[in-house]
This record gives structure tokens, C-alpha cells and sequence, in this order.
């Protein structure tokens, strides 16, 4: 399979309009193994977002995957008033993720499955600040090692699709890859994020169809910890697949919640070309909050807001949302996201 996509989804901190291609085979050797590698870019990062392979182990479809992921990237905006004379603040960050997975379907019939797996994955990044590490503290490297037990179960019928997935991860620091730097401990903030943390996930999703192409979709999200977390762990609010309205990542907590619900139905069909045109009206709601004594401007957003998606046969589809912002918020950038306008073309070659 080759699919060739293009959205504005990304953070307008390095960019938002991506450009991604997706490529993989579903059985690479014969036995049922899967290889998937899949890349994108914007103005400001380049990303080999999942280079991935997985293998079939038994009869009872457990199955065991190696996935990797590493980003370069550049941020564009100017978050600081920086005097005309001085020089640009350039910072840049590189980020690596190494995983390894074991899933088990325990229950299967033709509507349902239930499964549950494990997932050992390492996290590490270094940023720079005009090419000194930054922050010192650290030497601008974090390294965040976690094991994952999920469990998921799959419901299935001719009118019906209902989906949840909850996680439950422990951060260990046996790799112990960032450490601090001694010189800078009397500096040291003691709410900085700790590599051991605990958190639960919990992500659910329903859909109904009630006639053809006319679809009631609804979504949740929920995250949970005593910790105080590093970014790559947090939970985030805003952009094209959260609360829509707002640009990426508005708002970044270490708890929080989204529940999102949205109505599809057609307005135009051309069978010549297998396409359909459908509205989409929605509604979007998310708070977060903190595990430490660090108090958000914000916590909550909500939106409302419209849609079109069409659909030409297996291999092409778009969609484009207008999210109204019920809570304002201070942004500095001018991409669509700060209109609330979100795009995504996709082209599926074979």
C-alpha cells in the first residue's frame, strides 16, 4: 500500500501544513507480517513517524512489533521579544522512540475481541538554544523509559462499532540516560517532571450508522496521574483531532479530558464517480489541570462547529472543519488553525 497525504495538523510552532507518505506491505514474507514506514514533513521538522514491524507468534493471533520513530525539528514562531539588533533565538530539537509490543487477543468471536498487551519503550531528546544545550540543567537531554500494559476490547455489528483502549504506564529510569548536572542542582526545580511517573489513559470510541454514509460519531479521551509530567507524556488540547477551534496543542496538562461528538450524514452522491459528499456538525469539549502546584491560565476549552468530507471510492478522500471557540484564548500566530480551519487530503495510489 502507498498512500500520499497532506493536512494542516501540526503545531504551528514548526509548521502546520504537513506532507506525508505512508508506505506498507501486509505480508511481507508470507507468514501474516506486516512492515510499515511512514514519513512527513513540514517547514520546520522532518519526521520518520513510524517505522514499524510486526510478526505473528501463535496460532491465537498474538502478534509482536518493533517500532521506531525520530524527529528533527526547528521552531519558527518568535515567542520572545527579541530586540532588532540581537541575534535570532534558534532552537532545535532531535527525538528518538524505540518501542517493542506484545499483543494477545485472550477472546475472540466474529463481533467481538478483547485483548491485552504489554510495551516497553524508550523516549530520548536533546534541545538546543543557538547550539548550547539547553536547559543546562540537563544538558539539554531527557530520556524517558516506560513499560505499558493496555487492554483492549472490539465490538462489532451490522450497525455498530464501539472501541476502548485503556493503558496503564510506569515510568523507570534504569537506563538512566539524563542525568542532572551537579552544577546546576542548587537551581534545580523540585515540580521538574520525574522519568519514574505513573499513568492511566483511558480512550473510547462509538459509531452508528443509521443509514447509508449517515453516521454518528463520538469520542473520548481521558488521562489521569499522580505524577508531574515531561511533555512527551502529558495530555493536550486543541488542533484538528482534539478541540477543534483552537490551534495544536493550546493547552498541555498533566491530566485531562476530550470528548468530542460529531453527525454525518450525505448531502450529494455521484455514483459515476463512487463519491459522496457529507456535513459534518460537531461539538468539542476538553479541560486539563496539573498534578503539581502549577496553575494553568486555562483549562478548559469547547467549540462547536461544521464540516465536509467527501469520499471518491477506495482511493481519495478530503475533509475540511470550522471550529467556533467558545473560550478565547491568546495565540500569536496567524496559520488557519488560529481561524479554527483544518484541511486533510488523502490519495491512496495502490
Amino acid at each position: 500500500m502507498a498512500q500520499l497525504s497532506a493536512d494542516n495538523l501540526r503545531s504551528p510552532s514548526v509548521g502546520t501544513v504537513r506532507r506525508q507518505v505512508q508506505l506498507s506491505h501486509s505480508n511481507l514474507t508470507g507468514f501474516g507480517d506486516r512492515l510499515n514506514a511512514t514519513y512527513y514533513n513540514t517547514d520546520g521538522s522532518n519526521t520518520l513517524d513510524d517505522f514499524s514491524y510486526t510478526i505473528p507468534i501463535n496460532s491465537k493471533n498474538g502478534t509482536i512489533s518493533l517500532r521506531h520513530r525520530r524527529t528533527s525539528s526547528e521552531i519558527l514562531e518568535e515567542f520572545f521579544d527579541v530586540d532588532e539588533d540581537a541575534d535570532e533565538i534558534d532552537i532545535e530539537t532531535n527525538s528518538r522512540t524505540y518501542e517493542i509490543s506484545f499483543r494477545q487477543p485472550i477472546y475472540q468471536t466474529l463481533s467481538k475481541e478483547i485483548a491485552l498487551g504489554f510495551t516497553g519503550s524508550v523516549d530520548e531528546s536533546k534541545t538546543t538554544l543557538n547550539g548550547e544545550p539547553f536547559p543546562d540543567i540537563s544538558d539539554g537531554e531527557v530520556s524517558i523509559s516506560s513499560v505499558r500494559f493496555f487492554q483492549e476490547y472490539t465490538s462489532r455489528s451490522t450497525n455498530d462499532v464501539f472501541v476502548a483502549r485503556s493503558e496503564f504506564s510506569l515510568g523507570i529510569n534504569d537506563f538512566d540516560v539524563s542525568d542532572i548536572n551537579a552544577n546546576n542542582l542548587d537551581s534545580f526545580n523540585e515540580e521538574i517532571p520525574d522519568e519514574r511517573y505513573f499513568s492511566w489513559r483511558g480512550q473510547a470510541q462509538y459509531l452508528r450508522l443509521f443509514a447509508p454514509d449517515t453516521v454518528f460519531l463520538i469520542r473520548s479521551d481521558i488521562q489521569l496521574t499522580p505524577s508531574s509530567l515531561f511533555a512527551q507524556e502529558q495530555f493536550s488540547l486543541g488542533g484538528g483531532l482534539s478541540v477543534r477551534g483552537y490551534r495544536q496543542d493550546a493547552l498541555i496538562g498533566d491530566n485531562g479530558l476530550f470528548i468530542s461528538s460529531e453527525f454525518r450524514f450525505p448531502i450529494l452522491r455521484v455514483r459515476e464517480w463512487d463519491a459522496v459528499l457529507q456535513v459534518t456538525p460537531f461539538v468539542d469539549f476538553g479541560t486539563v489541570w496539573n498534578s503539581n502546584d502549577v496553575e494553568l491560565v486555562e483549562e478548559t476549552l469547547s467549540s462547536v462547529g461544521v464540516g465536509l468530507r467527501i469520499q471518491v471510492g477506495t482511493r481519495f478522500s478530503a475533509q475540511l472543519d470550522w471550529g467556533i471557540p467558545f473560550v478565547d484564548i491568546e495565540t500569536n500566530g496567524d496559520s488557519l488553525q488560529e481561524d479554527g480551519i483544518y484541511f486533510y487530503l488523502r490519495y491512496r495510489a495502490f
